[in-house]
């Protein structure tokens, strides 16, 4: 008889396990009992449990080494580089996901993949952000690439030219703005709003909505980091899941109008909304880094540097868009993944562990 201790262990390669969603995805993991990889460029990752591999992943000889071995069944990858332009993007993103995938094809250990990109894929890229929409609010899994170029297109592509050549199954995760715990990471609206209060509360200033008209008005929606990781392991494992692209948000609505208040109360500052013009986040903090290094030091935080918690920019673009910008679900439920969060929770419950963590006062 096959004791438990001899059963093997399902395994999992995590690309980009030191971001705000590799980690989450490697965690879930762990705790489900899987052997996990996670590869990064800084080799090490926070998730206990998990077996940390360095790389570049630009450099095919460098992740061939680091992977020989690994041979994992679940490869998920949720890593990008950013660049100056969309060729550049394109060029590298491309090339990541190519390069990952072709040092596994050797072992042919690799049963799924699981690819997140965003709502880029529906909005346009960064150097024509929102511009050329033409898809009706909520967005739906089927609708047509835009006519430019876009560096989630070029991902899935490298994806699913590899699945055709070795068998393997494949997944899209499309989320919204997400809410999670991660540092130094490029898009964590919650840290930055987080970074952003405290300085107001520090300096005796006004928490003032820094987006546009139709952002404060309209309606939106988010996606909370645990339910994104939760559905890129249920596509990696569940049949319904395979050969699919799903948008992932948390199942409700809101607008900034209505949130904005309930997040200056968890902080304890006076608010402001939209008044005639966006005040940027990268104009109402610029100059301020000094100010967050003496919170760090009074208030005993580990981390003294804003520049690696707060991401002004991407919190501005995601707030200063003048679309109605929210997804549907409905494919991810008919296919039958359930999962939904509330959105004030969601946030409340990463600010409390930035502050359990000492990373926020």
């Amino acid at each position: 008889m096959t004791s438990p201790s001899t059963i093997p262990r399902q395994r999992a390669l995590i690309v980009g396990a030191t971001g705000i969603t590799g980690q989450t995805v490697a965690k879930q993991l762990v705790d489900a009992g899987w052997d996990v990889t996670g590869l990064s460029r800084r080799g090490h990752s926070e998730t206990a449990g998990v077996t940390s591999v360095t790389a570049d992943l630009l450099d095919p000889a460098s992740l061939a080494t680091a992977l020989t071995g690994t041979r994992p069944e679940l490869v998920v990858i949720t890593a990008w580089v950013k660049r100056d332009t969309e060729t550049e993007n394109i060029e590298v993103n491309s090339a990541l996901v190519r390069n990952v995938l072709a040092a596994l094809e050797g072992e042919k250990s690799v049963r799924h993949v699981a690819l997140m990109t965003g709502l880029k894929h529906y909005l346009g890229p960064f150097d024509n952000y929102a511009t050329g929409v033409t898809a009706e609010t909520p967005f739906h899994e089927d609708e047509p690439r835009l006519p430019q170029p876009n560096f989630y297109y070029a991902q899935e592509d490298e994806l699913f030219g590899s699945a055709a050549r070795n068998g393997f199954t494949w997944s899209v995760h499309r989320a919204h703005t997400v809410f999670g715990f991660a540092t130094d990471n490029a898009m964590n609206m919650v840290l930055t709003l987080s970074v952003y209060a405290a300085i107001c509360k520090e300096l005796g200033l006004t928490f003032t909505f820094p987006g546009s008209a139709t952002q404060w008005n309209g309606v939106t929606d988010v996606t909370d980091v645990d339910l994104l990781a939760e559905q890129i392991i249920w596509a990696g494992t569940h049949p319904a899941g395979a050969n699919e692209a799903f948008n992932i948000a948390n199942g409700d609505v809101f607008r900034w109008r209505w949130l904005w208040p309930r997040v200056a109360a968890i902080f304890d500052v006076p608010w402001a909304g939209f008044e005639g013009e966006p005040r940027p986040l990268t104009v109402q903090m610029a100059g301020k880094d000094q100010v967050w290094s003496a919170i760090a030091e009074r208030e005993g935080l580990v981390e003294t540097d804003v520049t690696r918690l707060a991401s002004w920019w991407h919190t501005d673009s995601d707030l200063g868009r003048n679309i109605e910008c929210f997804t549907d679900m409905n494919k991810s439920r008919q296919a039958g993944f359930l999962g939904f969060r509330s959105t004030p929770d969601s946030f409340l419950d990463k600010v409390e562990r930035y502050r359990a963590a000492r990373i926020i006062p």
